[in-house]
């Protein structure tokens, strides 16, 4: 699965095993490891998040 934030494409390797957040910060634990995620504002980070939840 890939995701693109500010231009920037993420690899995210199913399945997720963790995910967690922190304010703006979303870290993701896959069987790849660990992703940390910095987004400008909340709106990115819901967004991201409902995307990952849906996958």
């Amino acid at each position: 699965m890939s995701y693109t934030n500010n231009g920037l494409e993420l690899s995210i390797s199913s399945p997720v095993q963790s995910i967690s957040v922190n304010k703006l910060n979303i870290v993701v634990t896959d069987k790849k490891g660990s992703q940390l995620i910095k987004f400008n504002n909340v709106n990115q980070r819901k967004c991201f998040l409902a995307w990952i939840y849906q996958v």
